[in-house]
């Protein structure tokens, strides 16, 4: 398990930016299981919507290029090094996440040629899916 101060030690984010809140389990270069604990304070809900808070689905996808940023950056070829987005694929919007959510985001790679990947991403609330799709990114 790693907390946000570990987090922090692989990928570049931070605060507000920084997506994730806790990593349960990762190996590098394969995958990364992360979580969000989606709260009320979050600086995103002052305008997306007001009296009805809805998780912005691009804030969704960034969490979960996050979560694959630690499963691509933890691989020590690529410390200090940063996951870009190259594209994103398939991304479909399933559930509404609102306050309150535990957002698990799951990522798997999926495909490497040097610097270049893709993941299949999965965010879940209590095991109903959130969003799916696949991310591209660039190592830099």
């Amino acid at each position: 398990m790693l907390n946000k101060e570990q987090i922090k030690e692989i990928i570049p984010q931070r605060e507000p930016f920084l997506m994730i809140d806790e990593v349960e389990e990762y190996i590098p270069g394969q995958s990364a299981i992360a979580y969000k604990n989606v709260d009320e304070k979050e600086w995103y809900f002052k305008g997306h919507f007001p009296g009805n808070p809805i998780m912005p689905g691009v804030l969704i996808t960034e969490a979960l290029a996050q979560a694959g940023a630690v499963a691509i950056l933890s691989m020590p070829e690529n410390e200090g090094k940063n996951a870009l987005f190259g594209g994103i694929d398939k991304m479909k919007f399933k559930k509404m996440v609102i306050p309150g959510d535990r957002l698990k985001l799951e990522v798997k790679i999926i495909k490497r040629k040097g610097p270049i990947g893709v993941g299949e991403a999965l965010a879940t609330v209590d095991g109903v899916i959130a969003a799916k799709g696949e991310l591209t990114f660039a190592v830099v």
